[in-house]
């Protein structure tokens, strides 16, 4: 019967059934063959619903297609432009500035593409920059972001680690700040490198006019306030993660359906229809999901998984190489949100037992998934910003390669200097288990 139904279920993947389907499924077979009573499922489900954190996913997201529908990417790029285009390589800095910011709070590598891409492509082109740097330096950019508050992939790990009841929690905060040094060491060496390349191109820089300056912050006046109320409000503990995501949804609706009218009111059902359609889908995958993470828990999957490991595997150090590897490939086939609730469940007591603390653990694993987006052969963003640009996919693959090999210098650094990450952090020490 297990096999038979293990068989059953790998066809109905192949053959493109939804996800939380399948991982049901996978879940009631697990329940089936070890005699638990079926009515568990629903009982995790419930588990799930009695999150306080869970608030914060619809909200941010409703906020987050709010801000994607406004022309809030116009003046993210004219306010930066006006302050750093004159800097060497200032468009490019501008570029990956922009991008994370826009991508922190839409949460959508795709969104941040189509919207701040299209605007900073043809700016680059015309600054000097060669087209085909530009196209690497936009479709990377996209991606940037995941680690910085409030960046949905980042609430959503904690919302899945946190139902593991790990012998060493952490709070949604700790998981905020942990992102920042990393998320900076990533722009950093991508402007260094974009300096680098372009020294010899008769680039065109920005004069910094203060009339422009002042003119572009008037314009960013309401939405510049949003990360100091949101993160200032999370960081200083003033905010639960959950109020935090409230008070911004509010704010943003106020900023541009009633002051900007840039978003019609006649057109809020339609945004948070497919705001919500979003969320529930990631909902339900999650919650059957913690159903199936119960079963593994239960069959100690986990841990004959470590102690099989532990065959081929014995240092800490391998062990990242490892993950680092597996998370790239993952990170170019699924996207983040399933790979955060099939992976998570396996990876977590897993890295446990190597002493990989679980925050660290989280910045790794988005890491991956930021540099997965445009890896190629099937990295999403290659393929959105193909069909945005309209440029043969094999010259994305050539245009990104540069820069994710800067990437993965950071993610190299990221995974073996946990300081970067914890350094902030009052988080105890993980030993190293034997199986």
């Amino acid at each position: 019967m297990g096999i038979f139904g293990s068989a059953v279920i790998a066809l109905l993947a192949l053959f493109g059934t939804p996800l939380f389907t399948v991982i049901l499924a996978a879940a009631m077979l697990g329940f089936y063959i070890s005699d638990i009573p079926l009515t568990v499922i629903p009982i995790e489900i419930y588990r799930l619903v009695d999150t306080p954190l869970l608030l914060a996913l619809p909200l941010f997201t409703f906020a987050g297609y709010i801000l994607a529908e406004s022309h809030l990417s116009t003046r993210l790029v004219k306010v930066t432009a006006s302050f750093l285009g004159w800097m060497p390589g200032g468009l490019a800095v501008v570029a990956f500035i922009t991008c994370a910011f826009f991508t922190a709070f839409t949460g959508a590598s795709g969104v941040t593409i189509v919207a701040v891409g299209a605007l900073l492509f043809p700016a680059l082109v015309e600054g000097g920059y060669r087209e085909r740097f530009s196209l690497g330096l936009v479709t990377t950019s996209g991606s940037l972001g995941l680690l910085l508050a409030p960046s949905l992939p980042l609430i959503l790990y904690g919302v899945i680690v946190q139902q593991m009841d790990l012998p060493n929690p952490f709070t949604i905060q700790e998981l905020f700040i942990a992102g920042i040094v990393p998320a900076l060491l990533m722009i950093v060496l991508l402007t260094l490198y974009s300096i680098w390349t372009t020294r010899h191109d008769r680039l065109e820089a920005t004069p910094f006019h203060r009339g422009v300056a002042w003119q572009s912050l008037k314009d960013m006046k309401w939405e510049a306030p949003l990360p100091i109320i949101v993160l200032g409000g999370i960081y200083s503990g003033f905010f639960a993660v959950s109020e935090a995501a409230a008070v911004t949804a509010f704010y943003v609706v106020i900023v541009e359906v009633f002051i900007h009218r840039e978003v019609p009111v006649k057109q809020l059902p339609r945004v948070i229809r497919e705001a919500m359609v979003m969320v529930g889908g990631i909902l339900l995958i999650l919650g059957v999901s913690l159903a199936f993470t119960n079963f593994l828990v239960d069959a100690e999957i986990p841990q004959a998984l470590f102690e099989w490991i532990r065959t081929f595997i014995e240092s800490k150090f391998t062990f990242l190489i490892l993950l680092n590897l597996i998370l790239l490939a993952l990170g170019a086939i699924l996207d983040i949100f399933s790979a955060l609730v099939i992976m998570i469940p396996l990876i977590v007591p897993l890295a446990l037992r190597f002493g990989v603390d679980p925050v660290h653990l989280g910045i790794i694993f988005l890491a991956n998934m930021q540099i997965g987006y445009f890896t190629p052969p099937i990295g999403m963003n290659l393929f959105i910003a193909s069909y945005r640009f309209k440029k043969p996919i094999t010259e994305l693959y050539q245009a990104t390669i540069p820069f994710m090999l800067v990437l993965l210098v950071a993610l190299v650094l990221i995974t073996y200097v946990p300081e970067l990450s914890l350094y902030f952090l009052d988080r105890p020490e993980m030993p190293v288990q034997s199986p």
